[in-house]
């Protein structure tokens, strides 16, 4: 019986995960050290210089891309740390595309960083196969998604975006936060980079920071390779010990976050006070018949417009008591925002601006009776 045939839950406890040789301990220890005594000038054991590799971090990169389903994994500092490593791949003269609701530190990257060394790039809704082509030039090297997305919660079909992509020659690179390896495998459905914050739903537990990319294809392994060894943003040890222990419990977490948003979802639905739900998991959502296809559940963000527009919606997020007012996502406790002036302020007077009105929920593993409750409470 190969790991491979394993289940996820069974890969998300063992896969990198082998009790210690020395010393039997069940649990990764964390490697200290920043170097490695070698018993001869160039003939180290695998590990030379931390920066370089620590085995904690070759565990964690072990575990995470065999969740994904993929040949290479590498971990970084933070999911911008992982993003910036991809983009900085490009020359000048390329272009990239990505979506028009992308999340804003994406944004502030390819166009306020990158776009200043000559990166030249389109935003598109990506459900719109007509759109995409319309975007697409000989120049293109990258189309950059995120399925859903952050905070519209729209779906795009990876494998039709990937086959419009591939034929100009562009790499597919796949956000997937939001969904996880529990719900979803972009490398599997066409993509050829899955990216993460696993500052969110991997770790889980609001206390690391990280970013990761996962791979199959040699040649832009090695590149990675060279990038995380050379600008080095890498996680020290004890993140990754807490990356690794957030791990093993995703896929029971991610069951409960499914069903509190999905909960959460229809509450809101049918509540006066909102507009309109976006949430891929409704029947209605013009994503749900792809996200049905290509995605295990369907997560545990949830974003609604309320009816009363930005005065409203800044009023909701200050009442709540179980929902905390805070940026990121992803984690046990529930989070509530207002992305205009919180993780989406960078693409305010941008094509990507996000209405006001919107409020974008990650919904965590509490009673879902003292979730709904407070939301009620919040919007009466």
């Amino acid at each position: 019986m190969s790991e491979s045939t394993w289940g996820f839950e069974t890969r998300a406890i063992h896969v990198g995960q082998e009790p210690d040789e020395a010393t039997g301990a069940i649990t990764v220890p964390i490697h200290l050290a920043t170097t490695f005594v070698q018993p001869a000038p160039g003939q180290h054991r695998g590990y030379e210089y931390s920066r370089t590799s620590n085995p904690t971090r070759a565990a964690l990169e072990r575990a995470v891309a065999g969740l994904e389903g993929a040949a290479h994994g590498f971990a970084f500092a933070s999911g911008m740390a992982a993003e910036d490593a991809l983009v900085g791949l490009l020359h000048p003269g390329d272009h990239v595309v990505l979506g028009s609701d992308a999340y804003g530190g994406t944004f502030r990257l390819i166009a306020g960083i990158y776009g200043e060394r000559g990166i030249e790039w389109s935003a598109v809704d990506l459900t719109d196969a007509g759109a995409l082509a319309g975007a697409l030039r000989p120049e293109t090297r990258q189309v950059w998604m995120e399925t859903p997305t952050n905070p519209m919660l729209a779906v795009a079909d990876v494998g039709a975006v990937a086959d419009a992509a591939h034929a100009v020659g562009a790499t597919v690179v796949v956000d997937n936060t939001f969904a996880t390896p529990y719900l979803q495998n972009p490398l599997a459905l066409g993509a050829d980079v899955a990216v993460h914050s696993s500052t969110k739903y991997l770790g889980g537990h609001s206390d690391v920071l990280g970013g990761f990319v996962a791979v199959n294809e040699d040649e832009l392994a090695e590149r990675l390779a060279f990038v995380q060894n050379a600008a080095g943003a890498v996680p020290s040890p004890f993140d990754c010990y807490l990356l690794l222990r957030g791990i093993k419990t995703l896929g029971v977490r991610m069951d409960r976050h499914c069903n509190n948003a999905r909960a959460v979802a229809e509450f809101l639905d049918g509540h006066p006070a909102v507009d309109r739900v976006l949430y891929p998991g409704l029947p209605d959502h013009p994503g749900h018949g792809v996200a049905a296809r290509q995605m295990r559940d369907f997560g545990g963000m949830v974003s609604f417009i309320l009816r009363g527009g930005e005065a409203a919606a800044v009023a909701a997020v200050c009442s709540t008591k179980v929902f905390l007012l805070a940026e990121s996502l992803g984690a046990v406790e529930s989070l509530i925002e207002q992305p205009a002036t919180m993780t989406h302020l960078s693409v305010a007077d941008s094509p990507l601006a996000v209405d006001p009105g919107l409020i974008r929920l990650s919904v965590g593993i509490e009673t879902i009776d003292d979730l709904l409750a407070d939301l009620d409470q919040a919007l009466s």
